[in-house]
């Protein structure tokens, strides 16, 4: 009988938002995967879990993928993990999960610690609906996606490294408007949590002047739905009529 691949959110900062059931399902796991075996040690060791723990991560998990499947397929539980936040959303996790869905495997992922909820709740903007975008290109097609996304009505999610969040915070401003409203979101769930309000200008210039550290998320508002003038127009019964 196959096993199941069960995906893990862990602590984003506080140690204490990690759930009950992700502990439990982590100490009966037949085998944890781990994006940095180094950092996942000492999240186990705080909750006292002691399994067999492999490495898989964005370099090696083409090459592991199939093992683990087939793994799974002989009645081993495997549970995945991330340095922090969610497997899958902007780390490892999407190709072993697509390969366990497409070969019958049951995928479980449990809810849990992200980063990007939190920041877009506390942003003040709208959450209805939006957008997560992740972390940009770097280069190829990185101001053709700008262009593109500055015609986005939802609100807009991204990650960003801190050393790179000034220069990402004036492309915005270039391509979205200066005044388009914003919210960066610094260490969240850690002692120092921070989050800057304003436009993008006014962001940009706080930080270029509070250099950044830390886990960042950007929320960016959606632009204004175009206003466009209705025109009266007249039928064949409806011509207006001069005096």
């Amino acid at each position: 009988m196959a096993g199941k691949l069960y995906i893990v959110p862990t602590p984003v900062g506080n140690l204490d938002d990690m759930t009950i059931r992700a502990v439990k399902v982590l100490q009966e796991a037949d085998l944890i995967l781990a994006e940095d075996t180094r950092t996942s040690s000492v999240l186990l060791k705080h909750f006292d879990i002691h399994r067999p723990l492999q490495s898989h991560h964005k370099f090696n998990e083409h090459q592991t993928v199939q093992l683990v499947k087939e793994r799974i397929l002989g009645g081993l539980n495997v549970a995945l993990i991330s340095d922090a936040g969610t497997p899958g959303i902007s780390d490892p996790g999407f190709l072993l999960a697509r390969t366990c869905a497409e070969e019958g495997i049951e995928v479980q992922t449990l809810p849990g610690a992200t980063a990007c909820i939190p920041a877009i709740v506390s942003s003040g903007l709208p959450c209805d609906r939006f957008a997560f975008e992740g972390f940009l290109p770097q280069k190829k097609g990185r101001q053709t996606h700008l262009q593109e996304l500055s015609r986005e009505t939802r609100t807009m999610v991204f990650y960003e490294s801190p050393f790179r969040l000034v220069k990402t915070l004036d492309q915005f401003a270039e391509f979205f408007g200066p005044e388009r409203p914003c919210s960066v979101a610094r260490e969240i769930s850690k002692v120092h949590e921070e989050h800057r309000r304003g436009t993008l200008a006014q962001v940009a210039d706080w930080f270029r002047e509070h250099e950044p550290k830390g886990e960042i998320v950007i929320v960016v508002g959606g632009a204004p739905p175009e206003k466009t003038q209705k025109k009266k127009r007249y039928g064949p019964s409806e011509e207006s009529e001069e005096e």
